[in-house]
């Protein structure tokens, strides 16, 4: 017999897990459902005429791979940079001992406090001056998104990692130098191995937040339509008057499965990496 206790914890669970998914539920459903359901005053939560139309109409729109590959080439590029410089900053800050390393940690955290609506319009001005000099990291271009998704991202990944790194004992690199190892030679092959949860904690939290980007896509793509990411190829089906809902939940649904599929793959060192980091 369970205890009363353990019981109602399960419960709550269980009904917060189904508040949860129940969006993503709805979601799914409304991107099968025929067009007759979906406009209905009395919407039901099931449909006995699933369809696959809104998908196939979200699958024939000019562009509609390009924007897939776009997002992905940047989500991912996103990925490998915030792993390495978040690495690299996060064993500075904790093996070293510098001047301003205190205000550099303090920093990064009053970096995650500014809202991103408030940094749009002079990360916009940036962008096309930064554009003038280096034009693949200028306006219309994904490597535009790339940097200001590494300027987002780096912060909080610097932070998780140093409390991953600092767990990690220095008697450890002393008996690796003992042995011949040069500290290089520690990092990558002994010091990066042992973070590896911490890594996949924060490659996951860049992968989502640079997949599911529209802001800083709609500010800084302005006129490139080729170079134009996923979110803002739902803007098609928006429209004044006759909203096509059915193909703006299928392409929902597309956006949704790389991140699932990334999330599968991580998911058993995801939460070694969240206890970690609280740990830390």
């Amino acid at each position: 017999m369970k205890r009363p206790g353990r019981l109602i914890a399960e419960v709550v669970t269980v009904v917060i897990a189904g508040i949860v998914a129940f969006p993503l539920y709805w979601m799914l459903l409304s991107a099968v459902k025929p067009p007759g359901e979906i406009q209905s005053a009395n919407p039901k939560p099931w449909t006995f005429s699933p369809s696959f139309d809104s998908f196939s109409r979200v699958l024939t729109v000019s562009g509609f791979g390009r924007y897939f590959v776009n997002s992905l080439l940047v989500a991912l590029v996103v990925v490998a940079l915030s792993l390495l410089l978040s690495f690299l900053s996060a064993v500075a800050l904790t093996r070293f001992s510098f001047k301003g390393r205190t205000v550099l940690l303090v920093m990064t955290l009053v970096a995650q406090m500014v809202p991103v609506e408030a940094l749009t319009i002079p990360l916009f001005f940036l962008m096309r001056q930064i554009g003038g000099v280096v034009p693949a990291f200028g306006l219309n271009e994904l490597g535009s998104l790339v940097l200001v998704h590494l300027a987002f991202s780096l912060p909080f990944a610097i932070w998780m990692l140093r409390g991953f790194v600092a767990a990690v004992p220095v008697e450890l690199e002393d008996a690796a130098a003992l042995d011949g190892a040069s500290r290089m030679r520690f990092t990558w092959q002994i010091l990066f191995p042992l973070v590896a949860p911490g890594l996949v904690a924060v490659s996951v939290l860049a992968f989502i937040h640079a997949w599911n980007d529209f802001l800083f896509a709609k500010t800084f793509i302005v006129s490139k339509t080729e170079n134009q990411t996923l979110p803002q190829a739902i803007l098609v089906f928006f429209k004044p008057e006759d909203t096509d809902w059915g193909a703006v939940m299928a392409s929902s649904t597309l956006m949704t499965i790389p991140v699932l599929v990334f999330f599968v793959l991580v998911q058993r060192r995801l939460v070694s990496g969240m206890a970690g980091a609280v740990k830390g």
